[in-house]
């Protein structure tokens, strides 16, 4: 990985936040500019709280930026796109879920995500390059559904298999596509 660049890489997890063996938590240990969206200690299912979070990491990173986001941290940068404007280079959004439809059992209701700002999923074409990293079997979207998101944010889609929902159950703990596609973007990017 040729540490994207010049770019600090902000990882945005899910609600779940930290979790020790996901990949996420493993690519942060491996990058030198790096930083983590911090979990939150009241309002954990707050919309609002968390793109405050992520706003507050951004405002103390000089230079540019290449969030990386999974699950409803993709959801919570979707939701900062439309209100912020700081510099983002690009965006890897891996495994959106659908809130939208019905989660599986554990998960919050749609009645839950609609009181705590989550819904309508924002659909306006993200101000940044991004790719979509989709699973063909994810328990929380349907591969159609991740599909027209990424389109609608005018987002790169990327077909990454049967891969789950791309979390420690799902078997992945390391997950060295990420890297690949991050210096995908920090390419990309740096021919526009």
């Amino acid at each position: 990985m040729n540490e994207a660049g010049t770019a600090t890489v902000v990882i945005v997890p899910g609600l779940r936040d930290h979790v020790a063996d996901h990949w996420q938590t493993h690519l942060a240990g491996k990058l030198r500019k790096v930083r983590t969206v911090p979990p939150l200690e009241h309002d954990k299912l707050s919309r609002e709280a968390r793109v405050a979070a992520l706003d507050g990491v951004l405002a103390d990173i000089d230079g540019p930026v290449i969030l990386v986001a999974h699950s409803a941290g993709v959801m919570i940068t979707a939701h900062w796109a439309q209100r912020h404007s700081r510099e983002v280079r690009a965006a890897l959004l891996a495994t959106p879920p659908d809130f939208e439809s019905p989660l599986p059992d554990g998960y919050p209701t749609p009645d839950d995500l609609r009181r705590n700002g989550w819904l309508p999923t924002p659909r306006q074409a993200l101000p940044f390059p991004s790719i979509v990293a989709a699973s063909t079997n994810d328990p929380l979207a349907r591969f159609y559904r991740v599909a027209e998101m990424a389109r609608d944010w005018g987002s790169r889609l990327v077909d990454i298999g049967a891969a789950g929902h791309l979390n420690p159950a799902a078997g992945y703990g390391p997950w060295p596509r990420a890297e690949e596609l991050i210096d995908d973007l920090d390419r990309e990017e740096g021919r526009s």
